[in-house]
């Protein structure tokens, strides 16, 4: 009983990392606005630099890739100190050391869907790129280092956040199929490089048509970004 219940507060506090809506903070603490009636609409790095400038995009940017990593060690921390307690430690039939692993990445996962559908937004939120590099960083360095190289790349080269982001869930995918990871961590990046791919759809059809917004152009969409 205490496992299972220690098992549902770890994942309750990675969802609750994910959730602090950091966008949505920048603008009332800078401006006294609320960000989503501004420019795109958008709670994300791309939609606070269009509304309040490139510093305060930076530091969102990097706060929404501290949550993801921060969510991963703090998972590691807690089942670990979980597991030390008597009553802490798996039901027999699940090996301790692939439980942890299993519970580190759905920690990622809580994380992601924390900043999708912050609690303090009403279940609404961005599209969990940033966040997800996070993850993957804190979950695998070098996947993590692949999927920004990426992004960087298709940023730098078409100018468009939304093309950039999802290059990198794809390569996210692709790296942590190639290279030797733990079954529990490639299931992870799929399924979260999936989940950041369909946050994206209405990206994807601007795209097809040629209509998505270049970097720093204002996008019609009025709802959330990475």
């Amino acid at each position: 009983m205490v496992f299972w219940l220690a098992s549902a507060i770890g994942l309750a506090s990675a969802y609750l990392f994910g959730s602090v809506p950091t966008g949505y903070l920048a603008g009332k603490l800078l401006r006294g606005i609320d960000i989503r009636e501004h420019g795109s609409r958008s709670t994300g790095a791309t939609n606070v630099l269009r509304v309040l400038g490139k510093w305060p995009a930076l530091v969102v940017l990097l706060v929404d890739v501290f949550k993801g990593a921060a969510a991963i060690a703090f998972a590691r921390w807690f089942f670990g100190q979980v597991f030390t307690l008597p009553s802490g430690t798996p039901p027999s039939a699940l090996d301790p050391r692939s439980w942890m692993d299993w519970g580190v990445c759905v920690a990622g996962l809580a994380a992601l869907l924390g900043h999708a559908l912050s609690i303090w937004l009403n279940f609404t939120g961005g599209k969990s790129a940033a966040t997800g590099l996070g993850v993957l960083l804190a979950l695998s360095w070098p996947v993590g280092l692949g999927a920004a190289i990426a992004f960087a790349i298709a940023l730098a080269v078409s100018r468009i956040v939304s093309l950039g982001s999802i290059l990198a869930a794809l390569t996210a995918i692709v790296l942590v199929c190639g290279l030797e990871q733990p079954l529990p961590y490639r299931l992870l990046v799929i399924a979260g490089g999936i989940y950041v791919i369909v946050r994206h759809r209405a990206n994807i059809q601007r795209l097809l048509a040629g209509t998505e917004p270049r970097f720093g152009q204002f996008s019609p969409e009025p709802r959330t970004e990475a």
